[in-house]
């Protein structure tokens, strides 16, 4: 990654970090879910409101590294009016870009969570990007949510 595109990138992030969309509670979420990532200190509550098959509204509260925050606030921004089945896919495609190298394509195609690509290189740095995506799976999923996800469980782990 050339050094102009490094900039960016460590911009869209900190944009993300100091502006958060949609950071407030969902009085009326159909699902909440609580997330924590005791080696970094992250911690964040996830809301969705469904409707049908449907994300009509989400959002998060919390407190965290840069990284965190900035994954949570683009999770949000990404998947408002998107389907479940919708959401579900863009899990995966984030968490193989967090996890593996994916094709460039894929990462041009994720717009500004392409931003997060290079967390991957810094292992300690996956758990606090994953730890709003693990909360987003959780919440999607037909189980009851566990007490809280966390990136030391079995349910949380990148």
């Amino acid at each position: 990654m050339n050094g102009d595109l490094r900039e960016l990138y460590q911009e869209i992030i900190l944009d993300h970090n100091r502006r958060p969309r949609h950071l407030h509670a969902i009085a009326d979420a159909s699902r909440r879910v609580a997330a924590d990532n005791p080696l970094c200190g992250d911690q964040l509550q996830l809301y969705l409101k469904l409707e049908a098959d449907r994300i009509v509204d989400i959002s998060f509260e919390g407190s965290g590294c840069a990284i965190s925050i900035a994954s949570a606030s683009m999770l949000t921004e990404r998947l408002k009016g998107k389907t479940v089945q919708e959401a579900a896919a863009l899990f995966e495609t984030v968490h193989d870009l967090f996890t593996r190298q994916p094709p460039p394509d894929v990462t041009e195609d994720l717009g500004e969570l392409g931003a997060l690509a290079g967390v991957r290189r810094y292992p300690m740095r996956v758990k606090c990007a994953t730890l709003s995506w693990h909360a987003l799976k959780a919440a999607l999923s037909d189980e009851p949510p566990p007490a809280a996800v966390t990136t030391e469980s079995e349910r949380g782990r990148s």
